[in-house]
């Protein structure tokens, strides 16, 4: 267990570290820092809302939805018994990456991104569409531990039953 709360603090550190940068040297600039040509930048913005700026609630209600599933997740993994890597390391990676936006949205109001993958905008049947969002260390750790929750869903919680059914022939 501790290094699962060492890979909570390390996700929450470099999230701050880097969003504190993104502040420093991104939030005044009238443009942004090209990485990859036509591909990859450095663009700054503040989001209040939660995925794709999605605001469906004040931010207040935000903080408390994120603070409440951060703590449940937090639990959840405590409560278990389960102590493997594979168990541990999504959640690790889902409690950091929503105490990273949490503190944000404490002390701003709002969530810093930074990262942008221009994969395309531009409009379609005459909407403006932005493939791909502005995001985050926190938004990717919380994706991360997200698609291993579900790509190894029947090694991560094994099915017991299944099991015992097998067994039974």
């Amino acid at each position: 267990m501790k290094w699962f709360f060492t890979l909570i603090f390390l996700v929450v550190t470099v999230d701050q570290l880097t969003k504190k940068l993104a502040i420093s040297f991104l939030r005044d600039a009238s443009q942004s820092i090209s990485i990859i040509p036509d591909l990859f930048s450095l663009t700054y913005t503040e989001n209040k809302g939660v995925a794709f700026g999605m605001e469906f609630a004040p931010p207040l209600v935000l903080l408390l939805l994120t603070g409440l599933i951060t703590v449940v997740v937090l639990l959840y993994v405590i409560l278990s018994k389960n102590r493997s890597t594979l168990f541990l390391l999504p959640f690790a990676l889902i409690v950091g990456g929503g105490a990273g936006n949490m503190i944000d949205r404490v002390i701003l109001g709002r969530v810093v991104d930074f990262l942008y993958f221009d994969l395309y905008h531009g409009k379609i049947f005459g909407y403006y569409l932005s493939l791909w969002p502005i995001f985050n260390i926190a938004d990717s750790a919380i994706t991360i531990g997200a698609c291993m929750l579900i790509l190894f869903h029947n090694k991560i919680f094994p099915d017991g039953t299944l099991q015992e059914k097998n067994n039974v022939c």
